[in-house]
């Protein structure tokens, strides 16, 4: 498994070693004996209740159907295709309201309610409604079939409903980890177009609080620092700009009187009522067009153009940008810069980023014409993006060790001058991303594979029972003229029947789950990934849960057979 996920992701396997827990597997031997042993003793309580005769003629009986009433049977049906239809609508069109573990935990509760519902009412009703329809009920061996269904009836309730709820898990986990996958590979070519990224704050006040709720002092070395373009301060501080190239600057600004309250407009308090954990007091971050395009050139991404009165918002974070989109659209929000009010370009959030990041997370840039008037008191940042002047994979290491390691001379210059750099290096994003998803990924497989297994094999073992079980009355059909062609379809029926119910419902539960899971991994995994995801899911389901069923059909028929 951990091979399968590293071949995933390419990852590079020097750093990464596997181990044998012999802790664990001593663990699971023991809880496996606690298990059987738990197992033989409420098996042994059980039959001491019984008398020998019942236990001679138990192979004869059938279990009561406690649901007799066809009239109750149909209405709890509808019920739990009520419940399960809510919960389908919860997990899609109204997902936004899922904000708390509580209600998401509501909606999971109901869920499992309805599945368990929905087999209860068909085992009570089915029977009845296909016993009305003698051309069926009296063709070949389909009132066998069906009686043989019914038999157990009550057993089969409870484990159809967790064989059901085993594969939704297998369906929705290996999908959505696998358009993970998909998404988070692709995302990182498109993300990380460079080797480098810097940034620092500009315009340092004397005092700030941090966000730990501490006041910092800057010096006025750093404060003046803070006015200078970063190639400077890497020069004032001993490095060698040799070592970088393509390199473009910007400045990034940002208006007190912009916030994503003002860019919102009438849509915000909708969006609150949806987002409410969102900080709409952000102030929205301002480029002008011309930096942007030097950087988008440089990223080969698309450029904008911009009249003078004039903006366009850029935001590629799915979640982020179906909100402004929805209050672009509505109306047409102006802003005002310096006194001079800009309309939008186009009524929708255009794609496109400055820092490099593992997937599109950029929630928001408003890009201006060249001649809105940015002072300097309005400068937030001063950012950097480079490529190292490197051609050996060894060098271009170097390099970014004089950026990351506490050790170079480079950082401990900064640091004992007070003055903060961030970096964001494309080595670093691909390996923390990869870290991340290959983590998930290999969680995600490994449980959507047990889960399916465990279905399959309890779904077999519980056939191949029945099939022992009822020996006797395939012996029966052989004598009132039924030949080995009408015994063998019977129980490829029955045993059919069996393993396709579970599937076809968990099938259905998975169409909506998987929408959720996308939802909640908005930034990370992408509907359009889906596609190739189901496909290979489809196709692990096929070789696994095929494979059972034609080891169980062909198991019973084995077991029918008739002596020689």
């Amino acid at each position: 498994m951990s091979i399968l996920v590293s071949k995933l992701f390419q990852a590079n396997m020097e750093n990464f070693e596997f181990v044998f827990s012999k802790t664990a597997c001593v663990k699971t031997c023991i809880y496996f004996a606690v298990m059987y042993l738990a197992v033989m003793i409420f098996n042994t309580m059980i039959i001491s209740r019984y008398k020998l005769i019942n236990l001679l003629t138990a192979v004869k009986k059938n279990e009561k159907v406690r649901i007799k009433n066809a009239i109750l049977s149909i209405m709890i049906f509808i019920i739990s295709c009520i419940i399960l239809g809510y919960c389908y609508y919860k997990v899609t069109i109204d997902v936004r309201t899922l904000n708390t573990a509580e209600k998401t935990m509501h909606i999971i509760l109901m869920g499992i309610l309805g599945t368990f519902l929905v087999f209860w009412s068909l085992s009570g009703f089915v029977l009845k409604m296909i016993q009305t329809s003698k051309s069926i009920y009296l063709k070949g061996t389909n009132m066998f079939v069906l009686r043989q269904i019914n038999n157990k009836i009550n057993t089969t309730v409870i484990s159809m409903t967790l064989i059901c709820l085993m594969l939704f898990m297998t369906i929705s986990i290996l999908s959505s980890s696998l358009a993970l996958r998909n998404t988070m590979e692709k995302n990182l070519l498109e993300t990380t177009p460079v080797d480098l990224n810097l940034n620092k704050k500009a315009n340092l006040p004397e005092k700030v609080i941090n966000s730990r709720g501490k006041e910092v002092t800057y010096s006025e070395e750093v404060r003046e620092d803070s006015k200078l373009p970063i190639s400077e301060t890497l020069i004032n501080n001993g490095f060698d700009m040799k070592l970088l190239k393509d390199v473009i600057e910007i400045n990034i600004y940002e208006d007190i009187n912009i916030t994503w309250e003002k860019s919102l407009g009438a849509y915000l308090h909708e969006a609150k009522a949806i987002f409410p954990m969102l900080q709409y007091n952000t102030c929205e971050e301002i480029l002008k067009i011309s930096d942007y395009n030097k950087i988008a050139e440089l990223y080969g991404i698309e450029k904008y153009e911009l009249a003078e009165d004039e903006y366009i918002v850029l935001c590629d974070y799915e979640s982020m940008k179906s909100i402004r989109n929805e209050a672009i659209k509505r109306e047409e929000i102006k802003i005002e810069i310096s006194g001079k009010t800009y309309k939008p370009k186009y009524r929708e959030c255009k794609n496109g980023y400055v820092e490099m990041t593992g997937n599109h997370m950029n929630v928001g840039i408003i890009l201006v014409p060249d001649s809105c008037i940015l002072t300097e008191d309005m400068e937030k940042e001063k950012f950097l993006a480079a490529n190292y002047n490197a051609i050996t994979e060894e060098k271009r290491n170097n390099i970014q060790e004089m950026f990351e390691s506490t050790n170079s001379a480079l950082i401990q210059t900064l640091n004992n001058r007070g003055i903060e750099i961030d970096e964001n290096s494309k080595i670093t994003i691909i390996q923390s991303s990869v870290g991340l998803a290959t983590i998930i990924t290999f969680i995600a497989i490994y449980l959507g594979i047990i889960f399916l297994i465990a279905s399959s094999a309890i779904l077999a073992l519980k056939q191949l029972t029945e099939s022992s079980d009822n020996r006797q009355r395939y012996i029966i059909l052989r004598k009132i003229g039924c030949d080995e062609k009408m015994i063998n379809s019977a129980l490829f029926k029955q045993i059919g029947i069996f393993f396709m119910l579970p599937l076809i419902i968990g099938i259905i539960h998975s169409i909506f789950g998987i929408q959720f899971v996308i939802e909640m991994m908005s930034g990370l995994a992408s509907k359009k990934d889906l596609l190739p995801s189901v496909i290979v899911t489809v196709i692990v389901m096929t070789v696994i849960y095929g494979a059972y069923f034609m080891a169980t059909y062909l198991g019973s028929k084995n077991i029918i057979k008739e002596d020689a």
